[in-house]
C-alpha cells in the first residue's frame, strides 16, 4: 500500500503528503518502513524562523511565500504550536493571515504541536520535514513560537536558521540569549521603520561580527514584513547562505548527527512515560528499599 503513496510523494502529491504526515506522526502500521525507502533529496532549502514572541515571524513568513510565488517557486510551511490550548487563538489567528495562500496549489502549510507549553519541536519534526523534502518543494520554512528550547533544536534540522527580532530589543542585545546568538545564520531586524531601528541594527552588526563563522559572516538584514519590504535581500542571503553550506560535508556530518541522535533519543524513551515511572516507583517505596540510581540503572 505504501509503495504507490511514496510514489505519489515523490510525484509532489500534496494530498499524499499530508496522508504520509499523518501516518508518521500517528505511527500507523508501515510508517517506518515508508520513512526508510526515503531517497537523499538535496533540492529543498530548509529554513528554521524562529525568535522571541511579537517580533512578527508569521507576517515575515507569509510576506515571503508571497515573494517566492511571484518567482514560481514551491514553498513548504510547517508552524510548530505550543501544545498549550491557552495559546491556540492566539496562533490559529496567525495562520489566518497564511490563509491567503492555503488555496494555492504551490504552498503546503501544515501546523504542528510541540512537545509541551515549554517550546520543544514536535518530536516528528525531523521525519515530516523529510516527507516534505521528498514531494520536491523549493523552500520549506519551520516557523517556531520562540518559546524554550524549540529555538536552539531547531537548528539541528535547518539548513539555514534566521533569527527575528525587533528594535525594542535595543536593551537586551547584549544579554540576548547566548543559544540565540549562537544558531543564527542571519539575523534579520523586522519592523525597521520603527525609531531606534538603525541605531540596533549596527549593534546587532557589531555583535554578529564577534560571532562569525568560519566561512561565513552573519548579514544582519532590514525588513518591514508588513509592507513586504527587504525581502529580496533576505532570499539572496538564504540561498547565498545555502550555496555556501552545501558542500560542506563536516557540517552536513554535524546536522545528520543531531537528528540522529534526536531520532535515537526519541525512540529509546518511546515506552517511558512519567505516569509509569510514579506508578513503579510508589511500588518500590513501600516496600521500603527505593534508591534512585538503582531504579535508573534497572530500567
Amino acid at each position: 500500500m505504501h509503495h504507490s503513496l511514496l510514489t505519489s510523494l515523490l510525484h509532489g502529491d500534496i494530498k499524499a503528503l499530508a496522508r504520509c504526515i499523518s501516518l508518521t506522526e500517528n505511527e500507523a502500521v508501515g510508517y517506518e518502513q515508508l520513512l526508510e525507502s526515503l531517497p537523499p533529496v538535496e533540492g529543498t532549502r530548509v529554513i528554521g524562523v524562529t525568535g522571541p514572541p511579537g517580533a512578527g515571524k508569521s507576517t515575515l513568513v507569509n510576506a515571503l511565500i508571497g515573494f517566492l510565488l511571484d518567482r514560481q517557486k514551491r514553498i513548504a510551511i510547517i508552524a510548530v504550536d505550543p501544545s498549550s490550548p491557552f495559546n491556540y487563538g492566539a496562533l490559529l489567528g496567525d495562520r489566518i493571515r497564511m490563509a491567503q495562500h492555503f488555496n494555492d496549489p504551490n504552498v503546503f502549510i501544515r501546523s504542528m504541536a510541540s512537545r509541551g507549553a515549554l517550546g520543544g519541536l514536535s518530536p516528528k519534526i525531523i521525519e515530516v520535514s523529510d516527507l516534505v523534502k521528498a514531494a520536491g518543494f523549493d523552500y520549506l520554512f519551520i516557523e517556531t513560537v520562540g518559546v524554550g528550547q524549540s529555538e536552539v533544536e531547531i537548528a539541528g534540522v535547518a539548513d539555514t536558521t534566521i533569527v527575528v527580532v525587533v528594535p525594542e530589543a535595543g536593551d537586551e542585545i547584549q544579554t540576548m540569549k547566548a543559544g540565540l546568538m549562537e544558531i543564527a545564520d542571519i539575523f534579520v531586524v523586522n519592523k525597521a521603520d520603527r525609531d531606534n531601528a538603525d541605531e540596533f541594527v549596527k549593534n546587532l552588526r557589531l555583535l554578529a561580527h564577534t560571532r562569525q563563522k568560519e566561512t561565513w559572516e552573519i548579514p544582519v538584514l532590514k525588513t518591514i514584513a508588513t509592507k513586504e519590504e527587504g525581502l529580496a535581500a533576505l532570499v539572496t542571503a538564504i540561498d547565498h547562505h545555502r550555496d555556501q553550506v552545501k558542500n560542506d560535508r563536516q557540517r552536513h556530518a554535524l546536522l545528520l548527527a543531531e537528528k540522529a541522535y534526536q531520532l535515537l533519543q526519541h525512540r529509546r524513551m518511546k515506552d517511558i512515560t512519567r505516569k509509569q515511572l510514579q506508578q513503579h516507583i510508589l511500588q518500590q517505596l513501600s516496600l521500603g528499599k527505593f534508591n534512585l540510581y538503582r531504579f535508573v540503572g534497572d530500567i
